[in-house]
């Protein structure tokens, strides 16, 4: 019995590992992590890049896509859905155990779509279709456009991991995404599934940039705080949103909870708490995502009650005092989401770079 499994079995939520590599599917330190507690695994293509540039576990793949004919691009795909799929059918028996209620891995689409709602919905059911597994969600960005793509894909019943969620504002129309997905599907619900990825530590970041440029005493002790506050708005809204008539009508067809799945757990900030995203944010039908170091961290030195759910009225009053700053919590999402978006592209051209120096394209002649 871990501090994982108490995370599960008192705190009612459900811890995820933020990383899929080679080498902890091939050395069987995934299993290990999920013998520990481990529920369920996210990807994405920074994860995938360091993985490529760090060793040789895709070199001998690579090899053999490309020589087979598969461009760069293909081979990214081709060996990341490898990656993928073996997670899941690892993760399978928690899902099965769980009645569908954990055991997920999530593949994210291309980030260079997260603007074209269109070629979101292509991508998405792309994965879903070539994947098909009931254990896998799409990671799909909730930007403007990709809120079109979720309700979608939700109406579809493929299970989609919404990311990239910095504020309140953005996870109402997140939830009502899922919601208005739900209700335009014509049959069972039982197998749709979903999560919303609501991220904590890049909030505090730029809130505490904003703070510091202010650098008045008051601001100043605001630091560090804001995203633990909106989290509890935002478990607040979860409550409220999966209760009454509306949700009632859906679950008698089956459908299930839109889970809130903490992000970016990990501190930025030494001078903080190394499980303040995780001990601060315990609440059921949650989720929590932690990199590698944070499950250590959480393994040793870890403490579980629920600390969500009963400060909305606190976190009201101190989100109102960011304001008195000055400070627009509505804006900061809105830099950040912009900034993520960013971040995935490059992370794609990035992971692609790396792969064609691996495989030796643009080096110059000896």
């Amino acid at each position: 019995m871990t501090t994982l499994h108490e995370l599960y079995d008192e705190g009612g939520q459900s811890p995820w590992l933020d990383n899929l590599r080679r080498s902890a599917l091939t050395s069987g330190e995934l299993d290990r992590l999920v013998a520990d507690g481990i529920r369920g695994v996210t990807s994405n293509p920074t994860i995938f890049q360091r993985s490529v540039v760090a060793g040789a576990d895709y070199d001998d793949q690579l090899g053999s896509l490309l020589a087979a004919g598969r461009s760069i691009e293909d081979a990214y795909w081709d060996m990341a859905i490898a990656d993928v799929t073996t997670a899941l059918d690892l993760l399978l028996p928690v899902y099965e155990r769980s009645d569908g209620g954990d055991g997920f891995v999530s593949i994210e689409v291309a980030g260079a779509v997260a603007h074209d709602a269109a070629a979101t919905v292509r991508s998405a059911r792309w994965l879903h279709e070539r994947i098909d597994r009931p254990n896998l969600m799409v990671k799909i960005p909730a930007t403007d456009e990709g809120i079109s793509a979720i309700r979608q894909m939700t109406a579809e019943g493929r299970s989609i991991n919404v990311t990239l969620i910095f504020g309140l504002e953005r996870y109402a129309e997140v939830i009502e995404a899922y919601l208005s997905g739900l209700e335009a599907h014509g049959g069972d619900l039982s197998g749709i599934h979903s999560v919303a990825s609501f991220f904590l530590s890049r909030v505090d970041t730029e809130v505490d940039r904003r703070l510091e440029a202010i650098g008045s005493p008051p601001a100043l002790s605001l630091r560090g705080r804001a995203a633990l506050f909106q989290a509890e708005l935002a478990y607040q809204l979860f409550r409220q949103s999966f209760s009454g008539p509306r949700w009632q009508r859906l679950a008698r067809r089956g459908a299930r909870l839109q889970r809130p799945l903490w992000a970016s757990t990990s501190t930025k900030n030494p001078d903080y708490p190394d499980l303040l995203y995780v001990t601060g944010l315990i609440a059921p039908e949650t989720v929590n995502t932690m990199t590698e170091a944070t499950i250590r961290a959480f393994l040793d030195h870890g403490t579980v009650s629920a600390t969500l759910g009963t400060g909305a009225a606190g976190a009201r009053a101190a989100l109102r005092r960011l304001r008195s700053f000055g400070l627009d919590m509505a804006a900061v999402s809105r830099e950040l989401e912009e900034q993520g978006v960013r971040l995935f592209v490059s992370a794609f051209d990035e992971v692609l770079h790396s792969l064609r120096q691996k495989a030796g394209y643009g080096r110059s002649a000896a």
